[in-house]
C-alpha cells in the first residue's frame, strides 16, 4: 500500500481528522490494479451531527470576518495547492485511475484556480444603492449559512474546490461529502485550507454513501445543497432539498452534441472529439458523445480518428507517458461494457474498440460506433465511459433539431471555419456550456452548468456568487411616515 494513500482518519471536522470505526468500511480501490490502497468509514449519525454542528457554530464568525481576509485565506490555500501539485496529482491518479498526464494539469491546478479566483472576488462583494427622491434603498449580499456539497468521483479535488471556493468567499461554511469511490482527495483540500488559516469548522469533510448524503441534505441546519452527479441522483437530492425549500445547485449529466461541419479543420475536429469522448476515459459529464459529422466528410473523419486513437498510450496511470487509463471502478466498467453490447445489438457499426482490454484493472478500449441513429440507446443515454457515437447529417437545420432532441442540455460544440455559422448554430443549441472549434475547456472565469435535465444554477465565474448568497433589500425613509390613522 503506498504510504500516502491511507489518510489519518476518515473525516475532517473542525480543523482535525476524526474517526468513527462504527461506520461502514469503504475500501478505496486503485483502478489500475484492483488493489485496496486505503480504507475509510462512512459517516455515522454522530459524525454527521458533529460536522453540521461545527459548520453551524463557525459560520457567524466566518461571515463576520472582513471579506478581504476571507479572500486572503483562499488565495493562500491556492498557493499551497500549486506548490504540492505533484503529490496531489498522484493522489488523484491513485483515487480515480486517471493518467498522471491529465491530473498534473487539470485537477489540483483547476482547484487552485477556483480558490484563487473567488479569493480575489471576496473583497469585492457588494450591494447596490437606488435613490428614490429623498428616500433610498440599499441592498446587502449576505451568506446563506451552512452549505452541503456532494461530490462526484471523476474530479474529486476540482469539485471540492469548485463548491468550497464560492461558498466560503461569500461567508458560508460547508460540509462536503466526496463520492465513496474517491474519498481521499477532499481530505487534502481540507488539510490545505486549515494550513492556510481557515478557522475550524468552516470546511468539513464527511465520508459516506447515499444514506450519509441523505442525512446531510435533510438536516434543518443546512441552507444550501450543491450536487455534482447523475440526473437520477439529482432528482432525488432536489426533491429532498425542496422539502425545506433549501437553495440548490445541480450540476448533472449530459448527452451533448458535437457538430462537425464539412468546412472544419479536420485535425482540430478530430482532436476536439477525442477530448470530448476519451479524456479521463470518457468519464466527464460535459462530454460530446453524440458526434454529428457531415456525411461528405464522415469517412475521412472516421479514418483519421481511428489513426489517432492508435496513438493512445494505455497503461499505468502513474507513468507520465500514459494517456489513457482505466475506468474508476469495476461496476462502472461493467455498465459501459453493457452499453457497448447494446450498441452492437442495435446495429451500430463498430469502428474500433468495443471490448474490455485483456490486462489487470478496469480498462475499456476507446470505442467508436458509426452509423448510429437518433433512437439508439447509445445515442440517448449517458454512458459515462469511452464510447463515441458518430451520427451523419446533411444540413444545418436538420442537425440543430436533432442535437436538441434530448432531455439533457449540459454542453454542445461546433467545428466550422464559418464563424457566422458557428455563432448562429451555438445560439440555437439548448445547452449551458458551449464551445466553438474547441471542446471541454472549463476555466473558472466561465460559468459552468446545464439547461433542461442537466442542472440548476451555475458553478464558477461571478455567476456562482448568486447561488451562494442572498440579497437583503433595505428601504430608508428620510422624512416622516404618513399613516392613515
Amino acid at each position: 500500500m503506498p504510504y500516502h494513500t491511507q489518510p489519518q482518519a476518515s473525516h475532517f471536522i473542525s480543523g482535525r481528522y476524526v474517526e468513527d470505526p462504527a461506520g461502514v468500511a469503504i475500501d478505496v480501490i486503485f483502478p489500475y490494479t484492483g488493489e485496496t490502497i486505503a480504507t475509510v468509514h462512512a459517516g455515522t449519525a454522530a459524525i454527521v451531527d458533529q460536522a453540521l454542528a461545527a459548520a453551524k457554530a463557525a459560520q457567524p464568525a466566518w461571515a463576520g470576518m472582513a471579506p478581504r481576509e476571507r479572500g486572503r485565506i483562499l488565495t493562500r490555500a491556492a498557493q499551497i495547492m500549486r506548490e504540492r501539485n505533484a503529490d496531489l496529482s498522484l493522489l488523484e491518479t491513485m483515487d480515480t485511475g486517471k493518467p498522471l498526464q491529465e491530473t498534473l494539469v487539470a485537477d489540483a491546478t483547476s482547484g487552485a484556480d477556483a480558490l484563487e479566483f473567488f479569493g480575489g472576488l471576496a473583497g469585492g462583494l457588494a450591494g447596490e444603492t437606488m435613490q428614490l427622491g429623498e428616500d433610498w434603498v440599499y441592498t446587502r449580499r449576505e451568506p446563506l449559512g451552512v452549505c452541503v456539497g456532494i461530490g462526484a468521483w471523476n474530479y474529486p479535488t476540482q469539485i471540492a474546490c469548485w463548491k468550497a471556493a464560492p461558498a466560503l468567499a461569500c461567508g458560508n461554511t460547508m460540509v462536503f461529502k466526496p463520492s465513496e469511490n474517491t474519498p481521499l482527495c477532499a481530505l487534502k483540500v481540507a488539510e490545505i485550507l486549515t494550513e492556510a488559516g481557515l478557522p475550524d469548522g468552516v470546511f468539513n469533510v464527511v465520508q459516506g454513501m447515499g444514506e450519509t448524503g441523505k442525512a446531510l441534505i435533510g438536516d434543518g441546519r443546512v441552507a444550501k445543497v450543491s450536487l455534482t452527479g447523475s440526473v437520477p441522483t439529482g432528482r432525488k437530492v432536489y426533491a429532498a432539498a425542496a422539502h425545506d425549500l433549501k437553495h440548490v445547485t445541480m450540476e448533472l449529466g449530459g448527452k451533448s452534441p458535437l457538430i462537425v461541419f464539412d468546412d472544419c479543420d479536420m485535425e482540430n475536429a478530430v482532436g476536439g472529439a477525442i477530448l470530448g469522448n476519451f479524456y479521463s476515459s470518457g468519464q466527464v459529464c460535459s462530454n460530446g458523445t453524440r458526434v454529428f459529422v457531415h456525411r461528405s466528410i464522415r469517412d475521412r473523419f472516421l479514418d483519421r480518428l481511428t489513426e489517432r486513437l492508435g496513438d493512445a498510450v494505455i497503461g499505468d496511470p502513474r507513468d507520465a507517458a500514459t494517456s489513457f487509463g482505466p475506468m474508476v471502478s469495476e461496476r462502472q466498467m461493467e455498465i459501459v461494457l453493457g452499453y457497448i453490447e447494446n450498441g452492437k445489438a442495435e446495429g451500430a457499426r463498430l469502428v474500433t474498440g468495443g471490448e474490455r482490454l485483456d490486462r489487470p484493472g478496469f480498462f475499456v478500449a476507446p470505442t467508436v460506433f458509426a452509423d448510429v441513429t437518433d433512437e439508439m440507446v447509445i445515442a440517448r443515454d449517458e454512458i459515462f465511459g469511452p464510447v463515441m457515437a458518430v451520427l451523419d447529417f446533411e444540413d444545418e437545420e436538420e442537425v440543430i433539431a436533432r442535437a436538441n432532441d434530448t432531455a439533457f442540455g449540459l454542453s454542445a460544440g461546433v467545428f466550422t471555419r464559418d464563424i457566422g455559422r458557428a455563432h448562429r448554430v451555438i445560439a440555437r443549441l439548448e445547452a449551458g456550456s458551449c464551445f466553438i472549434n474547441s471542446y471541454n475547456d472549463a476555466p473558472v472565469e466561465a460559468p459552468f452548468g446545464g439547461m433542461k435535465a442537466s442542472g440548476v444554477g451555475r458553478e464558477n465565474a461571478h455567476a456562482a456568487l448568486e447561488h451562494y448568497s442572498q440579497i437583503k433589500s433595505v428601504y430608508v425613509r428620510m422624512g416622516d411616515v404618513e399613516a392613515p390613522y
